[in-house]
């Protein structure tokens, strides 16, 4: 054990944490010359394009006699959940930090995250060879934000390899020894399992990170939590690719396959221990993560309801923040109900369905949870505007509030508070790292949901970085604003919304619909509503056929019956036609501008 060093990077995105864990992996030779590709970790289609990391990824490594297992972890704030899990698997935490942008949101998020967990913290400078880097400037924000000395930052470049070789010299000299957790080393046999996916033909696949004892090649285990059995099939470490061996002693990181057939059976923070002579007692696990952003997906034809279904349930095989139950809709059939932890998570879930398992799907609006309390004291939790219980009953509703914390340039303040006294926030607390200010603010989450990312990036010329998490339910004025199109109210459109905002999101919605539902031989009215008030309304024109072209005499009569007969002809049509409601008018709120 003395000579194993266990390390994950954090940063924040897109500053370069997957370039660096590249060039280490080239470095150390673990990845032939032939064989290496930029991102190599980021095995994912939607990854290599999107240029992000989406799921953690192990890797071991052998530099200067020691055995380095790198865990490189995303950058973005919906995978936060990831880089929580992966540091509790390592004993330190390489910190990386853009030359040209300095310390953003995630990173001040992941330092507070390493922190909580005692981890030694290697600071490293990256993009040093961009001539726009500003080196001094950087580091005396992380020499602030850390208290560490000048000459314990590293600078490196992960695209010339500048560096690197002295960032795994660091992680050999301050990284420190795999420690147990209770300090005295038993003989029982403790695995924490960081991560999970599901493989179509080896079964479930779990990454572990060995605490105490070791676990042999076909010993029989058990998964502590959900008291399970199963048997390692085969054991071995990530380099990248599968590298079986005998056994995975105290200490090592890699992976074990098993025979278990759902990931539900071996949980993401479970301990595994040998089923012959179990632990007394488990390791500290993870907290379950709930998701706080939930959408309806539904197949554009109901015959693909069963396809997915299937998909949904092989994805969250391998996301444990996934949650999903079915849901019925008058106007869009049979479909599903998705829990996500941010909209960058439901953008990628709707892509892999989409690409993965060639489904057509119609989104509707992302909406939060929200509790609501009756008269009798019972509380309910709904997930959508359209579950809500008759007003009579209610006596309040609650609705989840996060914490935010946004990094931005001194000077651009002034229009970053005023935005998020817009979305009905209110800032706690102002305080400066160098040249850029820290504002920490309070605030609805269903405000933040849609568009306040791309309205703050407008707001600062995409200087400000955005870090959030949940705090908590309030009882607010909220009320359920429902659409009518042509008298027919539409339950996927419903939303809540306070009270104080709900006019303004009645007028801007029908208007939006004016624009993307087409248009009918009869007029369309377009209604929102408060309960039986009507609040805004828009009026989609009915297309007009000149049923007097064919007279050719100036007959004034003649016209008349004409016109009159036409007028009898749309009010029927009004009466019987249906409306085609295009998939765009279910996202109209995505797009707010």
């Amino acid at each position: 054990m003395e000579k194993i060093r266990n390390f994950c990077i954090i940063a924040h995105i897109d500053h370069g944490k997957s370039t660096i864990a590249d060039r280490m992996m080239e470095l150390t030779g673990t990845v032939s010359k032939r064989e290496m590709q930029s991102q190599l970790l980021d095995s994912m289609e939607l990854e290599r394009e999107k240029g992000i990391t989406i799921k953690l990824t192990p890797v071991t490594m052998e530099w200067k006699g020691y055995v380095l297992n790198l865990i490189d972890t995303p950058g973005h704030v919906d995978f936060s959940y990831e880089v929580s899990r992966s540091l509790q698997a390592v004993e330190s935490a390489v910190l990386v930090v853009d030359a040209t942008q300095g310390i953003q949101a995630q990173t001040l998020a992941n330092v507070y995250l390493a922190i909580e967990q005692n981890l030694t913290i290697i600071p490293v400078i990256n993009k040093v060879d961009l001539p726009a880097a500003d080196v001094e400037g950087v580091a005396a924000q992380i020499m602030n934000l850390l208290g560490c000395s000048r000459k314990e930052i590293i600078e490196a470049s992960g695209k010339t390899g500048l560096g690197v070789d002295k960032i795994l010299d660091a992680v050999v000299e301050r990284g420190g020894i795999p420690s147990f957790v209770q300090g005295i080393p038993s003989s029982f046999t403790k695995a924490l399992i960081f991560d999970s996916y599901f493989d179509d033909y080896r079964g479930v696949v779990l990454y572990v990170r060995i605490f105490e004892g070791e676990i042999r090649k076909n010993a029989e285990i058990l998964m502590m939590a959900a008291g399970t059995k199963g048997l390692a099939l085969e054991v071995g470490i990530l380099t990248p690719k599968m590298n079986p061996r005998e056994s995975l002693k105290a200490g090592e990181i890699g992976y074990i396959v098993t025979n278990l057939k759902t990931t539900r059976e071996a949980k993401v923070g479970d301990t595994v221990t040998l089923a012959a002579s179990p632990a007394l007692e488990a390791l500290p696990g993870y907290k379950n993560v709930l998701p706080f952003v939930y959408a309806g997906f539904f197949p554009v034809s109901n015959d693909q309801y069963k396809d997915l279904k299937e998909a949904i349930e092989k994805l969250s095989l391998s996301d444990s923040a996934l949650r999903f139950e079915p849901e019925n809709s008058p106007v869009l059939g049979f479909g599903l109900r998705i829990g996500f932890l941010g909209l960058l998570h439901m953008d990628i879930i709707k892509e892999r369905l989409e690409r993965e398992f060639g489904l057509d799907l119609i989104v509707t609006n992302p909406s939060t949870n929200y509790e609501v309390v009756l008269n009798n004291g019972e509380i309910l939790e709904i997930k959508s505007a359209a579950d809500l219980p008759d007003v009579s009953e209610v006596k309040e509703i609650r609705e989840p509030w996060v914490k935010g914390e946004i990094i931005l340039p001194k000077e651009m303040i002034g229009g970053v508070l005023d935005l998020i006294n817009k979305k009905r926030g209110h800032q706690t607390n102002l305080s400066y790292i160098e040249e850029r200010a820290v504002i920490d603010f309070e605030a609805p989450m269903a405000n933040l949901l849609t568009d306040f990312y791309d309205q703050l990036k407008s707001a600062t010329s995409g200087y400000a970085s955005f870090n959030y998490e949940l705090n908590g339910y309030r009882s607010e004025d909220l009320v359920r604003v429902d659409f009518l199109v042509a008298g027919h109210k539409m339950d996927a459109l419903s939303v809540m919304a306070h009270r104080s905002e709900a006019d303004g999101i009645g007028r801007e919605v029908t208007k939006k619909l004016k624009e993307v539902i087409p248009r009918q031989n009869y007029e369309v009215a377009l209604q929102a509503a408060i309960g039986a008030r009507i609040i805004a309304r828009e009026t989609i024109g009915a297309y007009r056929k000149d049923v007097t072209v064919k007279i050719h005499t100036g007959d004034r009569d003649r016209k008349a019956k004409l016109l009159e007969k036409q007028k009898r002809g749309k009010a029927r049509m009004k009466r019987f036609g249906k409306v085609d409601i295009p998939s765009e008018a279910f996202t109209v709120m995505l797009k707010r501008d």
